[in-house]
């Protein structure tokens, strides 16, 4: 056991990887493991020669039917993880249940992607708009706190929150009734809200500009989760489609800070930078996945961000440009302007890159995306939608549009220091499950056919295959158990959106 962790010691400052953001080896102890959302661990026992011997050692069926999208956070032998309502901790060695606790909602079943942990506490949103810290032990509440959106009004939550430095950080979500969304910074003791950040900001709050007056403006939503700098104390926000979705016309401008990644000073909320992936976007294409923090092979300092305009873009960190962006998916009728008549386009309303955003190997120089391969058609309203309170606010005649009958799945990689693809696969169906990096060369994710797939980092080629039987929408993670590796699923995904049912199920593996 010395020896391993002399060799994973090694690892990590070989591979430039030894930042403030790195957790303890055999822990997953955020959305993405790590502060930078880097969905990479050093862990070696499973590699190429033996990922084949991989079987299951236990599993947990949640006793609820929920949408099951949440990740799952792996600490000191715990794993924990959420659905709309309740809040679980399992033993992380045999899927034992060690306390559940619930919230219970007027309006539950949407969904909330996970939590976030410091010290003592474990911290998540609800869909109803509150903040809730939980003691990491026991699972008694300890505070919660309603976020309220820009005009006063209730938030929505669907994101898993980031945790550090005595503070938690969460963003609002609902674009699709033009929210007035919010990220928010609060005091992880108290729960008192320290500062906001308005994603679509009014009045004289920087990029109000960017919007006509006299309208709504709304939109920026937060769907999964932040990446933190620890170094610099700069939060990594994406942020997601304006309102209305579709009528572009109702709200000419660059509608900042949506279809973006926002930088912010996570300590105080001021804005430091931002970078428009998709100004002025009119197809429903959320950043909706947090930036991947990585330093490339080549010393850059890069966010890897990835989302449903269908491209990776290179973030350049130090000279605060963007370096280069790679299609991921079909890329059809982008530039076409929609119509009451109808436009296909892809990546379609429910395609590109959803929650689970990219990961990163520093071996390999390698940045890992899933996405999905779906095109709609949407058909432009005759008339100007008009903003009523809670209500829908698209400005479509056909909702969310007529989604294609083919999709499909890819697996991407790229090189970070380029935007070059080094190879891609295609999968019978979408892959929106998180990803899992390992220092053995190893990538672990799992598609909506229900397949976990271990892959060549190098090459992509698959190495094991198995069939879970369900399709997978959560979090793909790697810790360690009683001195052994495992991988963690949460698979079951019941989604409506991407036409899925599954019981939602936390499976892990080990050899």
């Amino acid at each position: 056991m010395r020896r391993i962790n002399l060799i994973l010691l090694f690892l990590l400052i070989s591979t430039g990887q030894a930042w403030p953001q790195n957790p303890s080896p055999g822990d997953w102890p955020s959305y993405a493991r790590d502060y930078g959302s880097t969905g990479y661990s050093p862990l070696v026992e499973i590699q190429r020669e033996n990922v084949s011997k991989l079987h299951q050692i236990c599993a947990y069926s949640l006793p609820e039917q929920t949408t099951f999208e949440s990740s799952l956070v792996v600490l000191n032998g715990t794993m924990y993880f959420t659905t709309s309502e309740y809040t679980y901790a399992l033993d992380a060695s045999n899927c034992n249940l060690r306390w559940r606790v619930r919230r219970e909602l007027q309006n539950p079943g949407r969904t909330v992607r996970g939590v976030a942990i410091e010290g003592n506490r474990l911290y998540r949103g609800f869909s109803d708009g509150y903040v809730v810290a939980y003691d990491l032990g026991s699972g008694d509440q300890v505070w919660a706190t309603r976020l309220t959106e820009t005009d006063g009004g209730p938030s929505t939550i669907a994101a898993s929150p980031a945790a550090w430095n005595g503070m938690v950080f969460i963003g609002t979500s609902g674009a699709e009734r033009a929210c007035g969304c919010v990220v928010a910074g609060l005091d992880g003791a108290t729960g008192r809200v320290l500062w906001t950040f308005a994603l679509a900001p009014t009045g004289n709050a920087p990029g109000a500009e960017t919007w006509p007056k006299g309208i709504r403006v709304g939109g920026g939503s937060v769907w999964t989760s932040l990446s933190i700098d620890t170094s610099s104390g700069s939060l990594y926000v994406s942020a997601g489609n304006p309102g209305p979705d579709f009528f572009g016309d109702y709200r000419p401008g660059a509608n900042l800070f949506t279809g973006s990644v926002v930088v912010l000073d996570a300590r105080s909320g001021a804005l430091r930078t931002w970078y428009q992936l998709v100004p002025h976007d009119v197809h429903d294409w959320d950043q909706a996945a947090a930036p991947t923090l990585v330093n490339t092979r080549s010393g850059r300092h890069r966010a890897m961000a990835a989302g449903k305009d269908g491209y990776l873009h290179g973030i350049d960190i130090d000279s605060k440009s963007i370096a280069w962006k790679t299609p991921v998916t079909s890329i059809v009728n982008a530039d076409v302007p929609l119509s009451p008549d109808g436009t296909y386009f892809c990546p379609g309303t429910g395609g590109g890159v959803l929650w689970n955003g990219p990961a990163f190997s520093p071996e390999a120089n390698l940045v890992f995306v899933n996405s999905m391969d779906w095109c709609s058609t949407v058909k432009l309203d005759t008339k100007a939608p008009v903003f009523e309170p809670g209500k829908q606010f698209l400005g479509s005649a056909n909702a969310f549009g007529e989604k294609d009958e083919r999709k499909k799945g890819w697996v991407t990689a790229i090189d970070a220091d380029t935007g070059v693809v080094r190879w891609r696969r295609e999968t019978p169906q979408p892959m929106v499950a998180g990803i899992a990096v390992t220092a053995s060369g190893l990538v672990f994710t799992a598609g909506l056919d229900g397949d976990l797939l271990a892959l060549d980092a190098a090459t992509g080629k698959v190495l094991h295959r198995m069939s879970l039987g369900t399709p997978v929408g959560g979090g793909v993670v790697t810790y360690q158990s009683g001195g052994k590796q495992r991988i963690g699923v949460a698979a079951g995904l019941d989604n409506t959106i991407l036409q899925t049912k599954g019981r939602p199920i936390v499976i892990v593996f080990g050899l």
